[in-house]
């Protein structure tokens, strides 16, 4: 079932839902799983996005949601030379992706600290996204709920832990999912919520024992 957002699109600066705005809230995603300013962006595009980047502003739109702006931005058109003035290294390549939606990006981000977040994922259609790969894990995000994310050891009691200290915090899960690297190793949760966590919360999970690392994604709308 469809909902009105679906069908008629987002608010937005044109001139594609698809090639625009889905790319704007790609660029924000993967700012927003750095969780940091961004001084060096490497994109790589393929499919539909490869051919035609430039001609639809694919590659501005990109740039904005890095530089942190949302689809209704009216500085979208201007980003590249923003971003070149905030001092921010970019560089497009194209690329086959094997199996990706024709509409698919993957960012490289360098942020402020040095911190490094590699993200996938595709515009869907009218404006939505799904982020399908984050570092060398497979997931499924949308971007439509906050989202906690954490990267654990693959061991008994470490889920139940982070469920417990959520539900302590009333936070209601909507979503869950568990990627793994190979049984018993390491494997990261992504636990999508009807409420942003506090940060509270997070410093106690990641006090959790088998927690590598512990961080929130807002939702991007």
């Amino acid at each position: 079932m469809h909902g009105v957002f679906d069908i008629i699109g987002p608010i937005m600066i044109g001139p594609s839902s698809s090639h625009t705005a889905g790319a704007v809230r790609l660029g924000l995603m993967a700012r927003k799983v750095l969780g940091e300013p961004v001084t060096r962006a490497g994109i790589m595009l393929s499919g539909s996005f490869a051919q035609t980047y430039r001609g639809h502003g694919t590659d501005k739109a990109l740039i904005a949601g890095v530089l942190g702006m949302k689809p209704d931005d009216e500085r979208i058109r201007d980003s590249l030379s923003i971003a070149k003035e905030q001092g921010l290294e970019f560089a497009f390549q194209k690329a086959d992706i094997p199996g990706a939606h024709p509409n698919t990006a993957e960012l490289h981000l360098t942020g402020l600290h040095q911190n490094i977040a590699v993200v996938r994922g595709a515009s869907v259609g009218g404006g939505n996204i799904l982020i399908t790969k984050i570092n060398d894990y497979y997931v499924e995000l949308a971007g439509r709920y906050p989202a906690v994310v954490t990267i654990q050891r693959d061991q008994p009691g470490v889920i139940m832990n982070i469920t417990s200290i959520l539900g302590m915090g009333g936070l209601n899960i909507a979503f869950m999912h568990v990627a793994r690297k190979n049984r018993g190793e390491e494997a990261m949760t992504i636990l999508e919520l009807d409420e942003e966590p506090l940060p509270s919360v997070i410093e106690a999970i990641k006090g959790v024992d088998g927690i590598q690392q512990a961080f929130s994604i807002p939702a991007i709308g």
